[in-house]
């Protein structure tokens, strides 16, 4: 008789209920969030439950595997008590363990519910932040998978919410072939658990009106980059006496072979052609290449509805600096994991990947953990080890 999909998960999750300090009241372990997730299987003849190959793929990423080979691989290396923590059963009619092989993962990522899985990851990331203190930014970004060409040619574009302080991307969504990333900012953030005193920031191409308005709907604030696609907006900006007002703030930093210099100013404003605008933001940005020398000199022009006992000029610079966080998640994904380099391409198994490496990053993160790299190979030494990340050891 086949297995019955859903009968697979209980082992495990009574495993992790048995342990000391877990209480029923706690929030959903990683078992629990994956069990969420809808299996796209005829439930006959499956041999694994969903949830089990899943975390076995997730914890295959925390320890370094950038393809869906390398985690056939690690699946096969895993010892017996790391399949048992999984809820892996033992064969039996075999003297050994069952386990999903490298095309049973690849199968059923191509016919995963991106979705769902996006929400999965991104609540159990959310439950486990830490308290917040101040201002809680959230940055909106997208990123295209340059290897993972479609038929006809048509690349995967993620659109993500990426928390400033904990670096977790909380949710996360597929563009779409026939639609671009501003129609798809609101069900992004639909899919955000409260929003309410959340300040989102975003580059130029987000700077709408209609972005700000679902903002304050939600009760939440908003940093917006203004360039030429607001033009109005923009031309109100610069003629704005910010020559009168004072040096509000500076940082200087040195990093990525470039020293740098930001001086900011802010002025208070209520006629913006702009919804809900109560300050205005001007960063001058000097920037100097270390090898070359080259200096250059850059304006940054920024809108929120932040008032200024909310957030002061420090605060305000901060947050346009930390939405650059988000570039840091793409540069991560595309240089430790080889993201841009994979040729995956089947189904939603390159945006399942793209999925891991986040919660990978989340959980790294959340650790404390500085040089991502690093903690993948001390990952690798101890197939434990990814498990404990996970809260599942």
């Amino acid at each position: 008789m086949p297995a019955d999909a859903s009968s697979l998960i209980p082992p495990a999750l009574d495993q992790l209920r048995q342990q000391p300090g877990v209480a029923s009241e706690e929030v959903p372990d990683l078992l629990e969030r994956l069990a969420e997730v809808p299996d796209p299987r005829d439930p006959r003849g499956v041999r694994h439950a969903l949830a089990v190959v899943l975390a076995l793929t997730a914890c295959a990423v925390l320890a370094g595997a950038t393809s869906l080979l390398a985690v056939g691989e690690w699946i096969a290396d895993a010892p017996a008590h790391v399949l048992d923590r999984l809820g892996v059963r033992p064969d039996p009619l075999q003297p050994r363990w069952s386990l999903p092989s490298e095309t049973t993962a690849r199968r059923l990522l191509a016919r995963i519910d991106g979705d769902a899985l996006d929400r999965a990851v991104g609540s159990w990331l959310a439950d486990r932040r830490p308290p917040a203190h101040g201002l809680r930014g959230l940055a909106v970004d997208g990123k295209s998978l340059r290897g993972a060409a479609r038929a006809k040619g048509r690349k995967i574009h993620l659109l993500a919410a990426l928390e400033h302080g904990t670096g977790a991307v909380l949710a996360q969504l597929d563009v779409g072939e026939k639609t671009n990333e501003v129609t798809r900012f609101q069900p992004l953030l639909d899919t955000v658990t409260d929003l309410a005193g959340v300040v989102v920031t975003v580059d130029a191409l987000h700077t709408q009106r209609e972005h700000a308005e679902y903002l304050r709907g939600w009760q939440a604030h908003y940093v917006v980059i203004a360039k030429g696609n607001q033009k109005k907006l923009h031309r109100q900006l610069k003629s704005l006496p910010l020559k009168d007002i004072p040096l509000q703030g500076g940082t200087r930093g040195v990093g990525h072979g470039r020293s740098e210099i930001r001086r900011s100013k802010v002025a208070t404003v209520n006629n913006l052609l702009f919804p809900g605008a109560r300050q205005a933001v001007q960063i001058k940005r000097r920037r100097t290449d270390r090898k070359t020398g080259k200096t250059t000199i850059k304006t940054i022009y920024a809108v929120t509805s932040l008032t200024a006992e909310q957030a002061g000029p420090a605060q305000l610079a901060k947050l346009v600096k930390d939405h650059w966080q988000v570039e840091a998640l793409h540069h991560v994904r595309d240089t430790t994991f080889a993201e841009d380099a994979s040729q995956l391409r089947t189904g939603n198994a390159p945006r399942a990947m793209a999925t891991w490496r986040n919660l990978a990053i989340g959980a790294l993160r959340a650790h404390g953990t500085k040089n991502i790299a690093a903690s993948l190979r001390h990952n690798a030494r101890d197939p434990h080890r990814p498990l404990a990340l996970l809260g599942l050891a």
